[in-house]
């Protein structure tokens, strides 16, 4: 690749990455079941979206991050904190994983915007991962208001 995407902006979308995935496994805990198999297949394609932005940084010397940031700590305690005086659990932590994802997928698009071309297509691949979360999140908070 001849123009490369910067370390830094790599890792600040793997360490909002990391947040988003680590917040969907501590609201699949506090789901019910069905809900629960749907958060954690889109942790899992979290997980595969970083492990994909982590290996170029790798196999170019720079260092990947490997965790989160601790904004992202603090969001999904205090998450699961108001999440437990919710009348509607499931709802909430549907809306505010729906949201969470939002600001992840328009990240990417602003990366995108503003990355060389040639390191445009690294991001790109993962747009449909993060489009296919986006509409499984945005169809549950619809269908989400019994």
């Amino acid at each position: 690749m001849p123009l490369q995407l910067p370390a830094s902006t790599c890792n600040a979308l793997i360490r909002r990455s990391i947040d988003l995935r680590q917040l969907y496994r501590h609201a699949a805990t506090a789901c019910e079941p069905g809900l629960r198999m749907v958060l954690n297949d889109n942790a899992h394609t979290l997980d595969l979206l970083v492990a994909d932005l982590q290996a170029p940084l790798s196999d170019r010397g720079a260092r990947p991050c490997r965790r989160g940031s601790w904004h992202g700590v603090v969001h999904r305690h205090l998450a699961g904190w108001l999440m437990r005086s919710a009348a509607r659990r499931d709802h909430a932590w549907i809306h505010l994983l729906a949201h969470d994802e939002s600001m992840l997928l328009r990240r990417f698009e602003q990366a995108i915007a503003a990355a060389p071309v040639g390191s445009v297509l690294v991001l790109r691949r993962q747009l449909p991962r993060l489009r296919g979360i986006h509409l499984d999140m945005h169809s549950l908070g619809g269908s989400a208001r019994y």
